[in-house]
Protein backbone atom coordinates (compact mmCIF):
# COMPACT_ATOMS: atom_id res chain seq x y z
CA UNK A 1 0.00 0.00 0.00
CA UNK A 2 1.34 3.64 -0.61
CA UNK A 3 1.75 6.17 1.78
CA UNK A 4 -0.50 8.58 0.22
CA UNK A 5 -3.49 5.57 0.37
CA UNK A 6 -2.54 4.96 3.70
CA UNK A 7 -2.45 8.37 4.51
CA UNK A 8 -5.88 8.85 3.06
CA UNK A 9 -7.55 5.81 5.14
CA UNK A 10 -6.13 6.76 8.12
CA UNK A 11 -7.26 10.26 8.10
CA UNK A 12 -10.71 9.21 6.55
CA UNK A 13 -13.35 11.15 8.92
CA UNK A 14 -14.93 7.93 11.35
CA UNK A 15 -18.29 9.50 9.56
CA UNK A 16 -17.28 8.28 6.12
CA UNK A 17 -17.23 4.76 6.09
CA UNK A 18 -20.64 4.13 7.89
CA UNK A 19 -22.06 6.90 5.74
CA UNK A 20 -21.09 5.36 2.44
CA UNK A 21 -23.35 2.22 3.64
CA UNK A 22 -26.19 4.12 4.45
CA UNK A 23 -25.75 4.16 8.27
CA UNK A 24 -29.18 6.70 8.94
CA UNK A 25 -27.31 7.98 12.14
CA UNK A 26 -24.18 8.31 10.72
CA UNK A 27 -26.20 10.85 8.16
CA UNK A 28 -27.93 12.10 10.97
CA UNK A 29 -24.20 12.77 12.57
CA UNK A 30 -23.10 14.72 9.19
CA UNK A 31 -25.82 16.98 8.68
CA UNK A 32 -25.32 18.36 12.48
CA UNK A 33 -21.62 18.48 11.35
CA UNK A 34 -22.24 20.21 8.11
CA UNK A 35 -24.58 22.97 10.21
CA UNK A 36 -22.29 24.01 12.67
CA UNK A 37 -21.26 27.58 12.71
CA UNK A 38 -17.68 26.36 14.87
CA UNK A 39 -14.68 26.78 12.86
CA UNK A 40 -13.45 23.58 13.75
CA UNK A 41 -16.16 21.79 12.59
CA UNK A 42 -16.58 23.70 9.19
CA UNK A 43 -12.87 22.62 8.58
CA UNK A 44 -13.90 18.73 9.47
CA UNK A 45 -17.53 18.93 7.20
CA UNK A 46 -14.98 20.71 4.40
CA UNK A 47 -13.03 17.58 4.25
CA UNK A 48 -15.63 14.87 4.76
CA UNK A 49 -18.03 16.71 1.86
CA UNK A 50 -14.40 16.26 -0.58
CA UNK A 51 -14.45 12.63 0.45
CA UNK A 52 -18.17 11.93 -0.08
CA UNK A 53 -18.36 13.86 -3.62
CA UNK A 54 -17.37 10.95 -5.72
CA UNK A 55 -20.38 9.00 -4.15
CA UNK A 56 -23.15 11.37 -4.98
CA UNK A 57 -24.65 13.42 -8.11
CA UNK A 58 -26.84 10.06 -8.79
CA UNK A 59 -30.21 10.78 -6.90
CA UNK A 60 -33.50 12.36 -8.50
CA UNK A 61 -33.45 16.17 -6.45
CA UNK A 62 -37.38 17.27 -6.11
CA UNK A 63 -38.34 20.35 -4.88
CA UNK A 64 -42.12 20.72 -2.95
CA UNK A 65 -43.29 24.05 -1.73
CA UNK A 66 -46.69 25.37 -1.22
CA UNK A 67 -48.45 27.57 1.47
CA UNK A 68 -48.66 26.62 5.00
CA UNK A 69 -52.05 23.99 5.29
CA UNK A 70 -51.65 22.94 1.80
CA UNK A 71 -51.06 19.47 3.36
CA UNK A 72 -47.23 19.16 1.74
CA UNK A 73 -46.10 17.35 4.80
CA UNK A 74 -49.17 14.73 4.10
CA UNK A 75 -48.58 14.62 0.65
CA UNK A 76 -45.18 13.97 1.05
CA UNK A 77 -45.68 11.23 3.23
CA UNK A 78 -47.87 9.48 1.05
CA UNK A 79 -45.79 9.89 -1.92
CA UNK A 80 -42.82 8.57 -0.30
CA UNK A 81 -44.39 5.39 0.93
CA UNK A 82 -45.36 4.66 -3.10
CA UNK A 83 -41.81 5.53 -3.92
CA UNK A 84 -40.67 2.99 -1.17
CA UNK A 85 -43.56 -0.05 -2.65
CA UNK A 86 -41.48 0.65 -6.00
CA UNK A 87 -38.05 -0.18 -4.41
CA UNK A 88 -36.73 3.24 -4.08
CA UNK A 89 -35.30 4.98 -1.29
CA UNK A 90 -36.14 8.25 0.03
CA UNK A 91 -34.38 11.42 2.04
CA UNK A 92 -36.83 14.30 2.73
CA UNK A 93 -34.76 17.72 4.06
CA UNK A 94 -37.37 19.86 5.93
CA UNK A 95 -37.00 23.27 6.07
CA UNK A 96 -39.00 24.75 9.20
CA UNK A 97 -39.36 28.17 10.13
CA UNK A 98 -36.88 29.29 12.88
CA UNK A 99 -37.25 30.70 16.19
CA UNK A 100 -36.15 34.71 15.80
CA UNK A 101 -35.14 34.31 19.51
CA UNK A 102 -33.74 31.17 20.13
CA UNK A 103 -32.80 30.20 16.77
CA UNK A 104 -34.12 26.70 16.58
CA UNK A 105 -36.52 25.47 14.59
CA UNK A 106 -39.81 25.53 15.60
CA UNK A 107 -41.64 22.38 13.89
CA UNK A 108 -38.45 20.42 14.98
CA UNK A 109 -40.04 18.64 17.74
CA UNK A 110 -42.90 17.50 16.34
CA UNK A 111 -43.66 14.18 14.93
CA UNK A 112 -43.61 14.88 11.17
CA UNK A 113 -44.53 11.64 8.78
CA UNK A 114 -44.57 9.16 10.93
CA UNK A 115 -44.92 6.47 9.13
CA UNK A 116 -42.60 7.13 6.34
CA UNK A 117 -40.07 7.70 9.13
CA UNK A 118 -40.35 3.97 10.04
CA UNK A 119 -39.11 2.19 6.84
CA UNK A 120 -35.49 2.12 6.68
CA UNK A 121 -35.61 2.80 3.18
CA UNK A 122 -36.72 6.85 4.33
CA UNK A 123 -34.51 9.63 6.01
CA UNK A 124 -36.13 12.73 7.27
CA UNK A 125 -34.30 15.49 8.44
CA UNK A 126 -36.39 18.91 9.61
CA UNK A 127 -33.70 21.60 9.89
CA UNK A 128 -33.79 25.50 10.72
CA UNK A 129 -34.28 28.46 8.28
CA UNK A 130 -32.05 30.62 10.18
CA UNK A 131 -31.45 33.68 8.63
CA UNK A 132 -30.12 32.88 5.00
CA UNK A 133 -32.09 34.59 2.16
CA UNK A 134 -35.37 32.91 1.57
CA UNK A 135 -35.66 31.14 4.17
CA UNK A 136 -33.33 27.62 3.39
CA UNK A 137 -31.11 26.39 5.69
CA UNK A 138 -27.68 27.89 3.89
CA UNK A 139 -26.07 23.81 4.63
CA UNK A 140 -29.30 22.17 2.59
CA UNK A 141 -27.13 21.68 -0.56
CA UNK A 142 -24.46 19.80 1.54
CA UNK A 143 -27.18 17.57 3.57
CA UNK A 144 -28.38 16.44 -0.38
CA UNK A 145 -24.89 15.47 -1.08
CA UNK A 146 -24.45 13.76 2.17
CA UNK A 147 -27.88 12.10 1.87
CA UNK A 148 -27.11 11.17 -1.31
CA UNK A 149 -23.61 9.58 -0.28
CA UNK A 150 -25.96 7.37 1.58
CA UNK A 151 -27.33 5.86 -0.83
CA UNK A 152 -30.86 7.41 -1.51
CA UNK A 153 -31.65 7.54 -4.79
CA UNK A 154 -34.97 10.51 -4.37
CA UNK A 155 -34.44 13.63 -2.74
CA UNK A 156 -36.88 15.81 -1.21
CA UNK A 157 -36.44 19.19 -0.10
CA UNK A 158 -40.00 20.77 1.39
CA UNK A 159 -40.03 24.52 1.97
CA UNK A 160 -41.83 26.57 4.14
CA UNK A 161 -43.20 28.28 1.26
CA UNK A 162 -43.25 31.75 2.21
CA UNK A 163 -40.92 34.56 1.27
CA UNK A 164 -38.27 33.37 -1.30
CA UNK A 165 -37.33 29.81 -0.71
CA UNK A 166 -38.90 28.83 -3.72
CA UNK A 167 -36.18 30.27 -5.64
CA UNK A 168 -33.55 29.02 -3.37
CA UNK A 169 -34.95 25.39 -3.72
CA UNK A 170 -35.52 26.08 -7.37
CA UNK A 171 -32.11 26.65 -7.62
CA UNK A 172 -30.61 23.31 -6.18
CA UNK A 173 -32.82 20.63 -7.29
CA UNK A 174 -33.76 19.07 -10.88
CA UNK A 175 -37.53 19.13 -11.03
CA UNK A 176 -39.95 22.00 -8.75
CA UNK A 177 -43.30 21.28 -7.74
CA UNK A 178 -45.49 23.79 -6.21
CA UNK A 179 -48.43 22.53 -4.27
CA UNK A 180 -51.94 24.60 -4.59
CA UNK A 181 -55.30 24.36 -2.80
CA UNK A 182 -58.32 24.32 -4.97
CA UNK A 183 -59.16 27.84 -5.57
CA UNK A 184 -61.31 29.91 -8.22
CA UNK A 185 -62.20 33.57 -8.70
CA UNK A 186 -60.16 35.93 -6.78
CA UNK A 187 -58.36 33.36 -4.90
CA UNK A 188 -56.63 31.90 -8.21
CA UNK A 189 -56.14 35.80 -9.49
CA UNK A 190 -54.26 35.72 -5.45
CA UNK A 191 -51.60 33.07 -6.16
CA UNK A 192 -48.26 34.62 -6.89
CA UNK A 193 -46.89 34.49 -11.05
CA UNK A 194 -43.70 34.13 -9.46
CA UNK A 195 -43.74 30.87 -7.81
CA UNK A 196 -46.38 29.97 -10.92
CA UNK A 197 -43.39 30.51 -13.26
CA UNK A 198 -40.84 28.40 -11.21
CA UNK A 199 -42.84 25.31 -11.48
CA UNK A 200 -42.40 22.07 -13.25
CA UNK A 201 -45.30 20.42 -12.07
CA UNK A 202 -48.46 21.90 -10.23
CA UNK A 203 -50.46 20.02 -8.08
CA UNK A 204 -53.58 21.35 -7.14
CA UNK A 205 -53.82 18.98 -3.43
CA UNK A 206 -57.03 18.56 -1.21
CA UNK A 207 -59.08 17.06 -4.33
CA UNK A 208 -61.42 15.09 -2.34
CA UNK A 209 -65.36 15.65 -1.04
CA UNK A 210 -67.06 18.52 -1.52
CA UNK A 211 -63.70 20.10 -3.26
CA UNK A 212 -62.56 17.42 -6.13
CA UNK A 213 -64.82 19.37 -8.71
CA UNK A 214 -63.27 22.73 -7.42
CA UNK A 215 -59.80 21.04 -7.63
CA UNK A 216 -60.36 19.46 -11.57
CA UNK A 217 -61.65 23.50 -12.33
CA UNK A 218 -58.37 25.24 -11.01
CA UNK A 219 -56.40 22.00 -12.38
CA UNK A 220 -57.75 23.35 -16.16
CA UNK A 221 -57.14 27.37 -15.20
CA UNK A 222 -53.55 26.87 -14.04
CA UNK A 223 -52.90 24.69 -17.10
CA UNK A 224 -54.50 27.25 -19.16
CA UNK A 225 -52.06 30.25 -17.44
CA UNK A 226 -49.10 27.72 -17.71
CA UNK A 227 -49.44 27.79 -21.64
CA UNK A 228 -48.80 32.15 -21.63
CA UNK A 229 -45.81 31.65 -19.10
CA UNK A 230 -42.25 30.36 -20.60
CA UNK A 231 -41.52 27.50 -18.83
CA UNK A 232 -38.59 27.53 -16.76
CA UNK A 233 -36.61 23.75 -17.58
CA UNK A 234 -35.92 23.47 -21.27
CA UNK A 235 -37.47 20.90 -23.42
CA UNK A 236 -39.79 20.49 -21.05
CA UNK A 237 -43.84 21.83 -20.85
CA UNK A 238 -45.23 22.47 -16.70
CA UNK A 239 -47.95 20.22 -16.32
CA UNK A 240 -50.76 20.10 -14.16
CA UNK A 241 -52.68 17.51 -11.59
CA UNK A 242 -54.52 17.01 -8.90
CA UNK A 243 -54.26 15.12 -5.68
CA UNK A 244 -55.52 13.84 -2.35
CA UNK A 245 -53.01 13.31 0.44
CA UNK A 246 -55.88 12.27 2.85
CA UNK A 247 -57.56 9.93 0.30
CA UNK A 248 -53.98 9.01 -2.12
CA UNK A 249 -55.53 9.37 -5.22
CA UNK A 250 -53.55 10.88 -7.69
CA UNK A 251 -50.39 11.03 -5.60
CA UNK A 252 -48.36 7.98 -7.19
CA UNK A 253 -49.11 9.23 -10.24
CA UNK A 254 -46.64 12.34 -9.66
CA UNK A 255 -43.64 9.95 -9.46
CA UNK A 256 -45.11 9.19 -13.32
CA UNK A 257 -44.92 12.69 -14.19
CA UNK A 258 -41.03 12.87 -12.62
CA UNK A 259 -40.24 10.35 -14.82
CA UNK A 260 -41.84 12.14 -18.12
CA UNK A 261 -39.82 15.18 -16.99
CA UNK A 262 -36.71 13.31 -16.69
CA UNK A 263 -36.81 12.02 -20.16
CA UNK A 264 -37.50 14.88 -21.68
CA UNK A 265 -34.91 16.99 -19.94
CA UNK A 266 -32.56 13.68 -20.39
CA UNK A 267 -28.89 13.07 -18.45
CA UNK A 268 -27.62 15.90 -20.55
CA UNK A 269 -30.01 18.72 -19.42
CA UNK A 270 -29.94 17.68 -15.89
CA UNK A 271 -26.18 17.45 -15.75
CA UNK A 272 -25.81 20.82 -17.55
CA UNK A 273 -28.74 22.63 -14.18
CA UNK A 274 -26.96 20.99 -11.99
CA UNK A 275 -23.63 22.47 -13.07
CA UNK A 276 -24.89 25.96 -13.23
CA UNK A 277 -26.24 25.48 -9.85
CA UNK A 278 -22.91 24.30 -8.87
CA UNK A 279 -21.16 27.63 -9.79
CA UNK A 280 -23.88 29.46 -8.42
CA UNK A 281 -23.96 27.96 -5.06
CA UNK A 282 -19.60 28.93 -5.25
CA UNK A 283 -20.52 32.51 -5.23
CA UNK A 284 -23.16 31.91 -2.34
CA UNK A 285 -20.86 30.78 -0.59
CA UNK A 286 -18.49 33.90 -1.14
CA UNK A 287 -20.94 36.26 -0.79
CA UNK A 288 -22.26 34.46 2.74
CA UNK A 289 -18.55 33.87 4.10
CA UNK A 290 -18.02 37.25 2.93
CA UNK A 291 -21.20 38.83 4.79
CA UNK A 292 -20.12 36.42 8.03
CA UNK A 293 -16.89 37.65 7.89
CA UNK A 294 -17.97 41.54 7.76
CA UNK A 295 -19.98 41.00 11.07
CA UNK A 296 -16.99 39.98 13.23
CA UNK A 297 -14.64 41.92 11.83
CA UNK A 298 -13.53 44.13 15.42
CA UNK A 299 -13.28 47.54 13.72
CA UNK A 300 -16.97 46.96 12.01
CA UNK A 301 -18.41 45.97 15.17
CA UNK A 302 -17.16 49.09 16.20
CA UNK A 303 -19.19 51.43 13.88
CA UNK A 304 -22.25 48.99 13.62
CA UNK A 305 -24.27 50.32 16.84
CA UNK A 306 -23.52 54.25 15.20
CA UNK A 307 -23.71 53.51 11.81
CA UNK A 308 -27.51 52.35 12.75
CA UNK A 309 -28.39 54.98 14.76
CA UNK A 310 -27.51 57.32 11.93
CA UNK A 311 -29.10 55.72 9.07
CA UNK A 312 -32.38 54.83 11.50
CA UNK A 313 -32.29 58.62 12.38
CA UNK A 314 -31.59 59.71 8.47
CA UNK A 315 -28.42 61.00 9.32
CA UNK A 316 -26.99 59.61 6.73
CA UNK A 317 -27.39 57.07 3.64
CA UNK A 318 -27.31 53.20 4.10
CA UNK A 319 -24.66 53.47 1.43
CA UNK A 320 -22.74 55.96 2.72
CA UNK A 321 -23.19 53.37 5.94
CA UNK A 322 -22.60 50.32 3.67
CA UNK A 323 -19.00 52.37 2.76
CA UNK A 324 -17.59 52.80 5.79
CA UNK A 325 -18.20 49.61 7.16
CA UNK A 326 -15.93 48.32 4.31
CA UNK A 327 -13.28 50.68 4.77
CA UNK A 328 -13.32 49.37 8.43
CA UNK A 329 -13.40 45.37 6.93
CA UNK A 330 -10.38 46.60 4.19
CA UNK A 331 -8.08 48.88 7.07
CA UNK A 332 -8.45 51.95 5.20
Amino acid sequence: MSASVATSQTSADPLLAPLLVGDRRALAQAITLIESTRSDHRERADGLLAAVLPHTGKSVRLGITGVPGVGKSTLIERFGLSLIERGRSLAVLAIDPSSKRGGGSILGDKTRMEELSRHRGAFIRPSPAGATLGGVARRTREAMLLAEAAGFDTVIVETVGVGQSETAVADMVDMFVVLLLPAGGDDLQGIKRGVIELADLIVVNKADGDLKATARRSASDYQHALRMLRSPTAGWTPEVTTSSAQTGEGVAEIWEVVQRFNAAVGEKGIARRRAEQARAWMWNEVGETLLADLRRHPDVRKLVGGLEREVEAGRTTPAAAARRMLQAFHGR
